[in-house]
């Protein structure tokens, strides 16, 4: 008998993928330029090789210690992906398990990411976290900041700076998000042209607003309980 979690997860990632494709048409856009990042935190290991054998290999962990837990669990050609704030303490963990950190806040870790990157002979793909909405209970870097540090970040010779990263203030309604991402995107497109390098990515949006930016010029997506189902 087919077991339940392994249908209900193998039918929602497919729904998130028709989702993002539907997104991806309005925007005309091609849907093969977003990945979906599967936020996979406190999730079960069990349930997170269905998602494998239902296709998906690139994952979010919040948490460097979960990820540490899961990932030799796991097959090894997953992709894992850091996508909550991350300690300095915990950086040279976090290297060894993630190719990709999605919250890097601060040039302060920028600069200890750096240096232990060199240590291991690592280039982490990293995504620079910025606060637009200036939330006190949030990360990131504010515009300001950002322009200001910008010089000294694409210094850091080991980073792949890969583009911008947000998490906006959370709203029932998934429309009243479009604005922050849409300028999110116009900030990136702004740094482009003042610094002359390139950030092709924009890592946005979650389960209740992923499509909007998918419209608004996301290329990751993180998405848990869509796939996964509700905590709790």
């Amino acid at each position: 008998m087919p077991d339940p979690d392994s249908i209900r997860i193998s039918a929602n990632l497919e729904t998130v993928h028709a989702q993002i494709a539907s997104a991806a048409a309005r925007a005309h856009r091609d849907p093969k330029d977003v990945t979906l990042v599967a936020v996979s935190k406190t999730w079960p290991v069990d349930l997170v090789r269905l998602a494998v054998e239902a296709g998906q290999t690139v994952f979010g962990e919040n948490k460097v210690q979960e990820g540490e837990a899961k990932a030799p669990l796991l097959p090894s050609h997953l992709d894992w992906h850091h996508i909550g704030n991350l300690q300095k303490n915990k950086v040279r963990k976090a290297l060894a398990i993630f190719s990709t950190i999605h919250g890097v806040d601060s040039l302060d870790l920028a600069r200890q990411m750096d240096r232990i990157a060199a240590e291991e002979g690592l280039e982490p793909a990293v995504y620079l976290q910025v606060n637009l909405a200036r939330e006190a209970s949030k990360h990131g870097f504010t515009d300001e900041d950002l322009c200001r540090d910008f010089p000294a970040l694409l210094e850091l010779g080991r980073l792949r700076i890969q583009g911008l990263m947000i998490i906006p203030p959370f709203t029932e309604d998934p429309e009243a998000t479009r604005p922050m991402f849409a300028a999110l995107r116009a900030f990136r497109d702004d740094l482009v042209d003042r610094f002359s390098v390139p950030l092709p990515e924009l890592s946005m949006g979650m389960s209740h607003d992923y499509t909007i930016a998918v419209e608004e010029g996301a290329t990751l997506v993180r998405v848990g309980s869509a796939i996964f189902g509700s905590r709790g």
